[in-house]
């Protein structure tokens, strides 16, 4: 059997065995006790949501895209060993001109700004 067969086989064999378990598992019944919110105690006094800034979103999901696309470039070192290496770099390389490209961009518009 080849590498991917035998990983399909156990991976089949897995999703079965624990689909059976989990009918022979016990079924929570919750009361009205368990489903009722916990409170600790004291009533709140207003609202328990807080305004969330705008800015600090856009950062949070810039700062993911571009761990994101720089993860993508972790399996360079062995881009040599393919064989057109100098193909892989230098498509290494665009990408990186583009994530510069964006960082540039991003920060002229002031999408790194904190406050204004």
């Amino acid at each position: 059997m080849n590498l991917i067969t035998t990983v399909i086989a156990i991976a089949t064999l897995l999703s079965v065995i624990l689909a059976i378990v989990s009918f022979w598992l016990p079924q929570m019944n919750p009361d009205h006790e368990k489903l009722s919110p916990y409170e600790c105690g004291f009533d709140p006094l207003g609202s328990a949501r807080l305004p969330f800034s705008l800015r600090f979103f856009l950062v949070a999901i810039l700062f993911l895209l571009f761990d994101l696309e720089i993860a993508l470039l972790l399996p360079l070192p062995w881009g040599d060993q393919l064989d057109t290496p100098v193909l892989t770099f230098l498509w290494a390389s665009l990408v990186l001109a583009l994530l510069t490209l964006g960082l540039i961009y991003e920060w002229i518009q002031g999408g790194l700004e904190w406050a204004e």
